[in-house]
């Protein structure tokens, strides 16, 4: 696991194992959210087994597969409800851990948290160059800082 945290509530990792499971539970998190469709990876790494050892290892499981395609206002509004909604931390995963940056940044500008400059450093801090972004951060509404 390669966790890398944007907010104290919210981290981001690429794609994670059974094997992690422990690890992630010991580091805190409560919550995991699979945006990685079905369709990337093997049976092993498929939402369904994650889900099982994260719910067995007493932690909640949310599955939202996001791509380009996918990610719409909808699943964004989604995304930002399971990280509210989670009673702790949580730790959302993809295939390089920028799928669910992009998530959490378009999340955070809709809501008007933080201005455009800020997300995009966060997440630079964090290891992701979101900068494509900025036009459609900006055009959310999101202060420029």
């Amino acid at each position: 696991m390669d966790a890398r945290t944007l907010t104290p509530r919210y981290s981001v990792s690429p794609q994670i194992s059974v094997e992690d499971i422990p690890a992630i539970a010991a580091a805190g998190f409560t919550t995991v959210i699979c945006n990685r469709p079905d369709g990337e990876v093997p049976p092993s790494h498929q939402a369904d087994t994650i889900r099982a050892a994260t719910e067995e290892a007493g932690l909640t499981f949310q599955d939202l597969p996001l791509t380009h395609q996918t990610m719409t206002p909808e699943n964004i509004a989604q995304h930002r409800a399971f990280i509210d909604e989670s009673d702790g931390p949580v730790l959302a995963y993809c295939a390089s851990g920028t799928r669910s940056s992009v998530a959490w940044a378009l999340g955070v500008a809709g809501a008007g948290d933080l201005g455009v400059s800020d997300i995009l450093t966060t997440a630079q801090k964090a290891g992701y160059d979101l900068s494509g972004l900025r036009p459609t951060l900006e055009s959310m509404g999101a202060e420029q800082s």
